[in-house]
């Protein structure tokens, strides 16, 4: 159940990093954790309530989160995600209408601070006394019934926990807490397949939802049906122009000069997303990021491969391993590899083992040789997401 629970965070391509909060004596977790080999995915020990164990969670990512990054929070009980869901959520965060910065005052109390998954109550609602009979019919007008994952301002939740927890006040979700502080969450329409496992039959139920789901993605994922496995290749060149840095898979290197481009020029990143899209029979990037379209003048390039990216989960594919050559006399990339492989592997969703990088030069011919601009190459080979 966890592993469905992290399937729909872990495809998400904007959910850079996961914190699976366990319990002190959980035994389970290492061989979880070493069949999905998933780099972004880390692990911290939880507390006696949900939000001394959120709390922990927020620890966890102390130094790697910044105060207005977004954070989600997920049920680990929750295992009918869907991809679509979670989108869906993350697009309302990031829309013009939703403020995640901080107000003048202290506590930022007024504006729409996060959101959350929810689903309308449809059906005729009844409070019941001790005795188990029907007291009177609420009004289930504007009643919704609150799912997860809900996603906050990193300072905001963590300020608003602290706060529960010092008072000693117990709260069943982080909107509730944030509530306490004034600070609203716009509701964001979700399945109500999204179910939490809490008793026994809840468990034929979460199977039930999820083999059709299974189903669903088989029969709508051509990919699957036609081959298990496709090869894609891509090359990116630019010459170089005033500056006085490159970027490369998301990199910044510094260097005299910089390059001409409508975005920012990462040749890496273009390279990648061409053999990704030729591998998924999907055009090229100039299809899908045109550089006729202000939209991607100076764009950061790694936003191209976060989209590509969710295209080929789209698509029921997943990276199995890239293949990069820079080619360049200037600058040196050799001790940036590290740090490109780990920018391309999260942008992919894959762990930085499956990227390589290497370098070469043109032995001094060509424009290349001659210093006026450089190059990437790139190969990948994607497979069929494993569905059980």
């Amino acid at each position: 159940m966890l592993e469905w629970s992290l399937a729909a965070l872990r495809r998400e391509p904007r959910v850079q990093g996961i914190v699976v909060v366990l319990a002190p004596d959980d035994k389970r977790w290492p061989g979880i954790a070493a069949a999905m080999a998933d780099a972004k995915v880390q692990a911290t020990i939880g507390g006696a309530s949900r939000q001394e164990s959120v709390m922990n969670g927020l620890r966890a990512l102390e130094g790697q989160a910044a105060a207005e990054d977004w954070i989600l929070v997920h049920d680990a009980a929750r295992p009918c995600l869907t991809s679509t869901d979670l989108a869906a959520l993350i697009d309302a965060v990031e829309a013009q209408d939703v403020a995640v910065e901080a107000r003048d005052d202290e506590t930022g109390a007024g504006t729409v601070n996060g959101a959350l998954l929810a689903a309308p109550i449809v059906d005729t609602v009844k409070r019941a006394g001790r005795d188990g009979i029907a007291v009177d019919t609420v009004d289930r007008e504007g009643l919704w019934r609150a799912l997860t994952p809900q996603v906050f301002g990193f300072a905001h939740l963590k300020a608003a926990l602290d706060e529960v927890l010092r008072v000693g006040q117990p709260v069943t979700d982080e909107a509730q807490a944030m509530e306490r502080r004034g600070l609203r969450a716009r509701l964001v329409g979700g399945s109500p397949l999204n179910i939490k496992v809490t008793r026994a039959e809840d468990l034929s139920m979460a199977e039930a939802i999820l083999r059709g789901s299974t189903e669903n993605r088989r029969a709508e994922s051509d990919m699957r049906n036609t081959s298990a496995m496709r090869i894609g290749q891509g090359f990116d060149v630019h010459a170089f122009g005033e500056g006085d840095h490159v970027v490369l898979a998301g990199v910044r290197i510094d260097y005299p000069r910089g390059v001409v481009a409508h975005s920012d020029g990462d040749v890496v990143i273009h390279a990648l997303c061409d053999a990704v899209l030729g591998a998924l029979g999907a055009g090229d990037i100039g299809q899908h990021f045109p550089d006729s379209d202000p939209r991607f003048r100076g764009a950061d390039s790694r936003v191209f491969l976060r989209e590509v990216t969710a295209r080929m989960h789209a698509a029921g594919m997943t990276l199995v391993n890239a293949d990069v050559t820079v080619l360049a006399e200037a600058p040196r990339v050799a001790k940036h590899r590290s740090a490109m492989a780990e920018n391309l592997a999260a942008d992919l969703g894959v762990p930085a083992q499956r990227i390589n990088i290497k370098a070469t030069t043109t032995e001094r011919l060509g424009f290349i040789g001659r210093g006026e601009g450089l190059a990437a190459s790139a190969a990948v080979l994607l497979g069929a997401e494993t569905v059980r």
